[in-house]
């Protein structure tokens, strides 16, 4: 089978990390906060929601129609100091009025579980022990399931995002493979999709990666998503390439489940760190 299976890998995660809950002597707390009414970020929070607490965790919602840059930071601050709060997010995007990088580098590193803090990007950078980003975290979680060994392949990442493509980076390098990092201002994208051996793709554009951009055998990440007319597309043309690759991952399925189970995973070890 060429799928690399998202949903299944994350419930068998999902098992384990509920054991694991159910063990401590407190549930672990995570706090999502949202700004705006954002479609695909209602839907993204539910769906963060929905698995928190079917693993047994304190899931808190904050959810702001409208509110000051400097009043979101206070209420950041506000779980900072909140014992009952190990792990705190803030759903991107915000709105534009907003300076993302200051809303987000007010999260107390210890809580900042999705890894987008620039103390725990640093460490990453560093690698040193840290919480990591959790699509690039779900994502070596699915590859080593599948016992896919990154070590000394031919790695190109196409998007360079704070979210995916950096934090991505330094993680295969940390993991020795060799990495090439394509964006929109690449010049012929095809030459150096052709060459990788495993491909990330993580743009947001349907249809950016076709068959005649792809090697027999690569193994296909696709992190794209696309909502066209109620259906979600990937980066890639699955029914393409399908004939080409060696696994993919299919959307949905791939690895928007594992992003939200390593989400799960690092809140879990944040309580265990603070108690």
């Amino acid at each position: 089978m060429k799928i690399l299976d998202g949903k299944l890998v994350s419930d068998k995660i999902k098992h384990k990390l509920t054991k694991e809950v159910n063990q401590l002597d407190s549930k672990p707390g995570l706090a999502v906060i949202q700004v705006g009414n954002e479609a695909a970020s209602e839907i993204y929070v539910n769906n963060k929601q929905k698995a928190a607490t079917e693993i047994g965790l304190e899931f808190r919602h904050l959810h702001f129609g409208n509110i000051s840059e400097e009043d979101l930071i206070l209420e950041i601050i506000k779980l900072n100091n909140d014992d009952a709060i190990d792990g705190i997010i803030v759903q991107l995007p915000l709105p534009r009025y907003m300076n993302e990088e200051l809303v987000l580098n007010s999260i107390d590193a210890g809580k900042d579980v999705d890894g987008l803090t620039d103390i725990n990007l640093g460490k990453l950078f560093s690698n040193k022990d840290c919480y990591i980003p959790c699509t690039p975290l779900g994502i070596t979680e699915l590859l080593n399931e599948y016992k896919i060994d990154v070590a000394g392949k031919n790695v190109v990442i196409v998007g360079r995002s704070r979210l995916v493509g950096k934090p991505m980076a330094m993680l295969l390098l940390n993991m020795d493979a060799t990495v090439t990092i394509c964006h929109s201002k690449t010049i012929d994208l095809a030459e150096f999709t052709s060459h990788a051996d495993i491909l990330i793709v993580a743009v947001g554009k349907r249809g950016l990666i076709g068959p005649k951009m792809v090697k027999n055998d690569v193994i296909i990440i696709d992190v794209g998503i696309n909502r066209i007319d109620n259906k979600l597309y990937g980066d890639v043309l699955f029914d393409d390439v399908i004939d080409k690759v060696k696994y993919i991952t299919p959307v949905p399925g791939g690895v928007g489940p594992m992003t939200v189970v390593s989400l799960l995973k690092n809140t879990i070890e944040s309580y265990k760190k603070r108690h």
